[in-house]
């Protein structure tokens, strides 16, 4: 019987962060259901090419190519997603996780699995699991700044999140809504005096070349989730679906387990090319979670009721 054909799509840069869940993805499911699957792992060109007549599409346009059922499988920010389900803006609240395993049970828990349900209402989009992109967020910046203090005015780059930018207006920064691969144009073009990114962009995203230090703050995390249109899931027999999520809740696991690894052999490549990695002090720490304790009050009316609750609490 012919195989089960899945386009899956990578949609951001750098590819290898991306490309390690789908392949992972791959293994276990042709480990769980042998010659089932034809997992094709393509870029954006390479989809156009093949499958779109040439026409050129972007990762702003993934999703929407995605509903329609042309595209099967992919990963994509959870703040993207969030324009399908709000809640999925919580998890870019400041501080809301203690640590990685505190994150892998609210992911694998029923807060979790509701979160990646919550967009099938208002799409033809379903999450699978959660994947990390990076893990907790770094900051690249174009100066040396040691003190919480020392943000004021300072032009940092955020996603579309809206908790994301009411986190720096907060602290008294001046929040720049920007796509993460942009962060070493940002700050050549004086658009930007740095920003939240990651630990797998500061070098495959030419980072490094721009930054003079990087803050650590790990105030939140950059989070991913894979992704597939709902009606193909729904096509498949149940037993395949099973297995569909059973690979995705595996390929979320190794990919975030990677991520973490990554952290700190990149920081000292980091130290050992004369970019200084800064934390902030215990005290400004604590400053920073105060101040930023707000940003829990402002959105208090916007999320389901006691997801963030349920969340702390895990």
């Amino acid at each position: 019987m012919k195989p089960i054909h899945i386009k899956w799509v990578l949609a951001h840069e750098p590819i290898d962060i991306f490309i390690r869940a789908a392949e992972k993805f791959a293994e276990v499911a042709e480990a769980r259901a042998p010659g089932e699957f034809k997992i094709e792992v393509l870029t954006l060109s390479e989809y156009s090419d093949k499958y779109n007549h040439g026409e050129k599409i972007t990762k702003h346009n993934l999703l929407d190519i995605m509903d329609t059922g042309a595209i099967e499988m992919s990963q994509m920010y959870t703040y993207v997603l969030s324009k399908y389900n709000q809640d999925l803006d919580a998890l870019d609240l400041p501080f809301l996780f203690r640590d990685h395993d505190h994150a892998a049970r609210v992911f694998e828990s029923d807060i979790g699995e509701s979160l990646l349900a919550g967009y099938t209402k208002n799409s033809n989009i379903k999450g699978m699991a959660f994947t990390y992109s990076g893990g907790f967020m770094n900051m690249p910046m174009n100066r040396e700044i040691s003190s919480l203090s020392e943000m004021a005015g300072v032009k940092v780059r955020v996603s579309n999140s809206p908790v994301a930018s009411a986190t720096w207006s907060a602290l008294g920064a001046d929040p720049v809504v920007m796509d993460v691969e942009r962060v070493a144009e940002g700050i050549r073009d004086g658009d930007i005096d740095g920003g939240e990114s990651s630990w797998p962009r500061i070098y495959a995203c030419q980072q490094n070349e721009v930054a003079e230090s990087i803050l650590e703050p790990n105030h939140r995390l950059l989070l991913t989730n894979i992704i597939i249109n709902k009606n193909f899931l729904a096509s498949l027999p149940e037993h395949l679906q099973a297995v569909m999520k059973e690979a995705a809740l595996e390929a979320g696991r190794f990919e975030r387990a990677v991520a973490v690894a990554e952290v700190e052999p990149t920081k000292a490549r980091c130290e050992q090319d004369g970019i200084r990695v800064i934390k902030f002090s215990p005290a400004d720490e604590q400053v920073f979670r105060t101040v930023t304790a707000k940003v829990y009050e402002q959105f208090a009316d916007t999320f389901t009721t006691g997801l963030v609750d349920k969340i702390q609490k895990a």
